[in-house]
């Protein structure tokens, strides 16, 4: 079937085997002559226009039902053929960004690479199981394109990532490693913000071998906590002091403007992390002695927190904190302590859930369809006939009745006679079934993440100096302007630039004879060329930086705070 002027038409045949050939060239042609269109489609058009008179005048009859079933097949076929060759058509004058994932943290990230694209002739390809949010994320930019992305497809994931120059892998954390495989077999460089997990790490060698950089942990929490503590670190020991005390506290909050409960907290992330959050071991170091806290016992000991122009939070411990005296150099500083913040009074009213054993994801409960909020907590408890639920949890927790705890626990709907309705489910499951209907982020509402550092040490001329950095991000109350989604984007889509640029490079000591190397292997972003232009375009461009706040040091200890 003829087409008109300007119209590309694909000839399957002429698909070349190479996926870096010039495509342009090879696998389309322009028709330039004007040909009609069949009769029967001028008769259809007529038909469906509603203008009879075109179909019934003259000697053009109306179309037959086969012949309208025959034409709409053809050109069914038609758009097929344009849609593969749009999906798989690269242009070898332009860097190809292939971006898996476009859930909703995605989109800042992808706005930002499609913004770039315009100035430095990239090209950005989204692909997701669920096409239409890759389509919502591109929209009509001329420099995106979107296909359906099968992550668990083997042949779909190595036909994608050998036409890409870079792959930034937004999908689930455990699935970054079948895509870093196939990026270190073809040579193509690959960031995410997830954690370098230890399978990850075991590719470093291969991939440097290969010439690949994995650029891990360059979201917010890993990722900018990393690249703010650096900074201090390179000063501080450029400058010859002392590190006696390192502390770090991230927390994804709600802002105060949003917060109307009494736990002073919803959902900003993935609920099943904050539920199961603290289990295991807590493990830290506190003036050259190692701390161990078990899980029954981390929402009991927290710490309180100011943060200059937002109040007071308290942090409570996260499990490895040791892992970073490695990451950090650290390992002469005698204490080292990482945690997670809350604002005042979530602590003790979560260590309910915790001592009752409600959080437990190693079981299934029986019958849980048809139990209640109040059967499910009320299975956690003693049996005492003549008690309420309510008394019996404030005696286990030796808690008032009317205590603020109690209080919260309440508000959540704990206590009520709603069916929890689903089935085969383990505690922690449950838990946040119940948490979810309260904590759900409503339209309109704006979160928060925030950031404290402290840094205590010793100068050369024997001052003791403390440096606290705090850096505090606020949603715009829409779902793709989430803090969330601009501190894991933002940080991820800029160090994507540099890597592209040519950018992501060793960073040499000052006056040594080393050489300024590409960056290869695993890597994450604790180096001066990676650290610097991300935290100073964050802090111009978007608003988002360190407050850096430094004095000598004259309050308690870290250990004094904590109560040990």
């Amino acid at each position: 079937m003829a087409l008109r002027k300007g119209w590309m038409q694909f000839t399957p045949s002429m698909r070349t085997t190479s996926p870096l050939s010039p495509m342009a060239s090879s696998r389309f042609s322009v028709v330039h002559s004007v040909t009609p269109l069949p009769t029967t489609l001028v008769s259809f058009r007529a038909y469906a226009t509603s203008e009879p008179q075109a179909a019934e005048g003259g000697n053009t009859p109306a179309p037959s039902l086969d012949e309208m079933k025959s034409e709409l097949q053809a050109t069914e076929q038609r758009a097929r053929a344009l849609r593969e060759a749009i999906a798989t058509y690269r242009d070898t004058g332009k860097k190809n960004v292939l971006v898996l994932g476009a859930g909703r943290s995605s989109g800042v990230c992808i706005e930002y690479l499609l913004n770039q694209a315009k100035t430095n002739g990239w090209h950005i390809k989204v692909g997701d199981d669920n096409e239409d949010w890759a389509r919502d994320k591109v929209r009509d930019d001329p420099s995106g394109s979107t296909f359906r992305f099968d992550a668990n497809s083997a042949e779909q994931r190595d036909a994608e990532v050998q036409k890409a120059d870079l792959v930034v892998s937004l999908l689930p954390a455990h699935m970054h490693y079948l895509v870093a495989k196939d990026c270190v077999r073809h040579g193509v460089n690959m960031i995410t913000a997830s954690y370098a997990s230890p399978a990850m790490r075991e590719l470093s060698q291969q991939a440097e071998a290969n010439n690949v950089l994995l650029m891990m942990e360059c979201g917010v929490d890993p990722g900018l906590d990393h690249m703010g503590v650096w900074r201090v670190l390179t000063r501080l020991r450029a400058e010859g002091s002392d590190l006696n005390t390192f502390q770090s506290f991230t927390g994804g909050l709600v802002a105060p403007e949003s917060d109307d409960n009494p736990w002073n907290y919803k959902f900003t992330w993935n609920p099943r992390n904050v539920v199961l959050a603290g289990q295991g071991v807590s493990k830290f170091l506190h003036n050259g002695k190692y701390k161990y806290i078990p899980y029954h016992q981390v929402f009991k000991r927290y710490e309180d927190i100011h943060v200059e122009g937002h109040g007071q939070f308290e942090g409570y411990a996260n499990r490895d904190s040791l892992h970073y005296r490695d990451l950090y150099q650290l390992h002469s500083c005698p204490t080292v302590f990482r945690g997670t913040l809350r604002r005042p009074g979530f602590c003790a009213a979560w260590d309910v859930f915790v001592r009752l054993g409600m959080t437990d994801d190693t079981y299934v409960m029986e019958n849980c369809e048809t139990m209640t909020h109040r059967d499910f907590i009320n299975s956690f408890l003693m049996w005492r006939a003549h008690d309420s639920v309510e008394l019996k949890v404030a005696y286990t927790m030796g808690l008032s009745v009317d205590s603020d705890v109690m209080k919260r626990l309440k508000w959540l709907g704990i206590f009520e006679d709603r069916i929890i309705g689903i089935k085969k489910a383990t505690p922690a499951q449950i838990l946040q079934h119940i948490l979810e209907k309260k904590w759900s982020l409503s339209p309109g509402d704006k979160d928060m993440i925030v950031m404290w550092n402290q840094f205590v040490f010793d100068t050369v001329k024997g001052r003791r100096r403390e440096i606290v950095a705090s850096l505090v991000a606020k949603g715009d109350g829409t779902d793709k302007g989430t803090a969330m989604a601009k501190t894991v984007g933002l940080p991820l889509a800029i160090v994507a630039k540099l890597i592209l640029q040519g950018k992501a490079v060793t960073s040499p000591q000052p006056g040594s004879n080393a050489t300024v190397k590409r960056l290869l292997g695993v890597q994450i972003p604790t180096m001066p060329s990676i650290y610097n232009p991300v935290l100073d375009e964050l802090e111009k461009d978007f608003g988002i930086g360190f407050h850096m706040k430094e004095r000598d040091y004259t309050s308690g200890s870290f250990g004094d705070m904590f109560g040990w």
